[in-house]
């Protein structure tokens, strides 16, 4: 239980540092590339990836965008937290969870039983309820948390798929798709210096390094609680989206006194409610 605790706390603490951050002047994109020059540096000292096995015969096609979706994503994860808040920004990316789902119904032709219909009959309309905002005449900035759980929907997908390619190690994987991002995002930080007059700031070094300490901790915790749990699966899935959830809530309501509706923590409760039987079906299949 405790490597479950310590990613869900690895993961909330992401969101609460990009929420700190809106008080500094940071360029996002700096902050995202050495998120991930740490995290690749501690990739390569936890798992020691096996680099050499890279071929032309390893997952390109699920790599290449994966390498170009995360910092992506990332960045609008990002602006999220700043336009709309931790909660419903939390609460969107655990939500993201019913795009693999529904790839697996109509993608992949899985069977569905009654429990996971129900979780996704109750997870749409808790989507919406989260996500709505009480004055309509502000701009509700609904945006971002959307793009933010279709892309980590999509994320998940391409992550599932290459767990099912065994020929390579999962974390070498990991390793290289980390690596990939990291070209990417410096890419584009390389543009916004050249074309944008965008500065560097040790501020910018200080949130990536924070960012990518606790997102690369989400990751190792999280699977090291699915060796823990290795005959229940479930358990480290149920607990970890209920979590993030929940602790991602008391963290906006509590420290940074984020305002929500009653239609807002009813989505939360529907929310958990959704994660509840979408766990109970994958334990009664």
């Amino acid at each position: 239980m405790l490597f479950l605790l310590l990613s869900i706390f690895c993961s909330v603490s992401v969101g609460i540092i990009f929420k700190i951050s809106r008080k500094y002047n940071i360029a996002i994109a700096q902050v995202v590339m050495w998120n991930y020059v740490f995290a690749l540096l501690l990739c390569f000292l936890f798992f020691s990836p096996d680099v050499s096995t890279i071929n032309n015969d390893a997952p390109w096609g699920i790599y290449l965008p994966l390498m170009v979706l995360l910092p992506s994503v990332f960045i609008l994860l990002a602006a999220s937290i700043k336009h709309i808040g931790i909660v419903k920004t939390d609460a969107a990316q655990r939500l993201s969870l019913f795009i693999p789902i529904l790839a697996a119904w109509f993608i992949f032709k899985e069977e569905f039983n009654l429990l996971k219909l129900a979780g996704l009959g109750i997870g749409f309309p808790a989507i919406l309820m989260i996500l709505s905002k009480k004055d309509e005449h502000k701009n509700n900035n609904w945006i971002y948390p959307a793009i933010v759980l279709i892309g980590f929907g999509i994320i998940d997908v391409l992550f599932k798929q290459i767990a099912l390619y065994t020929t390579l190690p999962y974390t070498t994987s990991l390793f290289v798709v980390f690596g990939g991002s990291l070209i990417s995002i410096t890419l584009y930080v390389a543009f916004e210096v050249i074309f944008k007059s965008v500065k560097f700031n040790i501020m910018n070094l200080a949130f990536g390094a924070l960012v990518g300490i606790f997102n690369f901790g989400n990751i190792l915790f999280y699977l090291k609680a699915h060796k823990v749990f290795a005959e229940n699966p479930s358990t480290v899935f149920a607990a970890m989206n209920m979590g993030v959830i929940v602790t991602g809530s008391l963290a906006g309501i509590f420290i940074f006194k984020e305002k929500l509706s009653k239609l807002n923590y009813f989505g939360l409760f529907m929310a958990l409610l959704a994660i509840v039987f979408i766990t109970l079906s994958q334990i009664y299949k």
